[in-house]
């Protein structure tokens, strides 16, 4: 009986490794997969193991696939709100700290929590940058891409997304500046001097724009400072907000604002860096410390010490090619995510093949069957998620590209046309 029994197992066990030796030999045979450094991992859920395992040890550079463990660590740090402030009153002065939260006046998921709360108080309001003096940039980050939207600064309290929205609707030469506070930073130059983009100096908070408006949208960070924070806040506010360096006080309160949902959507759909580096922000801000290191690694050793192979993990958006993930320990980390939110509420806020988000255009079918994140920088493109199959089966899955010269273009499509093809077989 027992021979019998083992018997079955061992069949079972041969069943199951046969049912997906296609996909196996695909990773080893198809020309679209072979000409770069490939690693891909699948977790069947329903048999609750791994069922496909091509360089699912080896080390990548997950690029955006890192806001999967910044969303991982807001899950489970945060509540369902974000905390937005913290302050305290001493005798007739209010005297606030920032807790990072990049959603205060944000051009593309605005909050005005906090301006109600400051416009409303009675006390002399004071803003302390005290409890932040990290860097303005994440390690490994490219120093040159500092006029790029996706490289908008690091702050303790971030104000309209810490960058600058340039637009004109029309071919009239009508350029429209939010925040206003910045009009007249603006020089226009003309174009043999300059390309068709606004770009700024350097080192100061000044933007050239070409003389000739045409229809357009840009984003260009700005300069951070705790002097310009409370400059933008009084020209908002219409009342005084001044800096002091005052240390932070533990017994300080706390101001929440929008549920953290609002930000997991936009950071995972999008892939907005500026909210991914500020949610690690957030995180170690409840530990009263302002250092996303802090957070990173309270979040490993505390939730992560069980992933098949310790990450190196840097930053929160994946902008540092310092990061290194194994796509065995992205499914471990997409098992984890899965067992702590309904599948429901997580495939809305992850970017849905054919639906929405960075895999919109891909993956079109009458019933959306990819919901993940994907990653991608010059020779690297990444995707790591959920897939249900055509027969209603749940698949987790990391398909990890790095080191080839094409374009990523390119290699999205190949990866699309790798998971349809699973999709379409099991």
């Amino acid at each position: 009986m027992r021979f019998t029994l083992y018997a079955f197992c061992f069949f079972l066990l041969l069943t199951s490794c046969a049912t997906y030796r296609p996909i196996q030999r695909q990773l080893r045979q198809n020309s679209q997969l072979i000409d770069h450094f490939t690693g891909f991992a699948l977790y069947d859920w329903e048999k609750q193991k791994m069922v496909v395992q091509h360089n699912a040890d080896q080390y990548f550079t997950p690029a955006s696939n890192t806001k999967l463990f910044s969303f991982y660590a807001g899950l489970v740090t945060l509540g369902d709100s974000i905390p937005a402030l913290r302050y305290v009153t001493r005798a007739d002065s209010l005297i606030f700290w920032g807790t990072g939260d990049p959603l205060l006046l944000n051009l593309n998921l605005p909050d005005t929590t906090v301006l109600h709360f400051l416009r409303n108080r009675p006390e002399r309001l004071f803003f302390s940058p005290a409890n932040y003096s990290g860097p303005r940039f994440g390690p490994g980050w490219a120093w040159d891409d500092y006029n790029d939207d996706y490289s908008a600064e690091l702050a303790p309290l971030p104000l309209y997304g810490n960058f600058v929205r340039f637009s004109s609707p029309d071919r009239v030469a009508r350029l429209v500046v939010e925040p206003r506070f910045f009009q007249d930073s603006v020089t226009a130059v003309s174009l043999r001097r300059h390309s068709r983009s606004v770009q700024r100096n350097e080192i100061d908070n000044q933007f050239d724009r070409p003389e000739v408006v045409r229809p357009f949208k840009q984003d260009v960070p700005f300069r951070w400072s705790p002097q310009l924070a409370a400059r933008l806040l009084t020209d908002t506010l219409h009342r005084e907000v001044s800096v002091a360096p005052i240390p932070f006080d533990r017994s300080a309160k706390t101001l929440y604002s929008q549920p953290a949902d609002s930000l997991y959507k936009r950071m995972l759909q999008v892939s907005d860096n500026t909210l991914a580096e500020h949610l690690m922000l957030l995180c170690a801000s409840v530990q009263d410390t302002l250092n996303s290191s802090v957070g990173i690694q309270t979040v490993l050793q505390k939730h992560l010490a069980d992933l098949p192979d310790k990450p190196q993990w840097v930053d929160g958006s994946g902008l540092s090619r310092y990061n290194l993930f194994t796509p065995r320990s992205m499914v471990s980390l997409l098992q984890k995510i899965h067992k702590i939110i309904p599948q429901e509420r997580l495939f809305n806020l992850l970017a849905v093949g054919g639906s929405a988000g960075t895999i919109q255009r891909l993956y079109k079918t009458d019933r959306p069957f990819v919901f993940a994140k994907s990653g991608s920088m010059t020779g690297v493109y990444n995707l790591s998620g959920y897939l249900i199959t055509k027969k209603g089966k749940l698949l987790l899955f990391s398909m990890m590209n790095n080191n080839f010269a094409g374009s990523v273009a390119d290699m999205r499509s190949r990866t699309a046309a790798f998971l349809t093809g699973i999709y379409e077989r099991y």
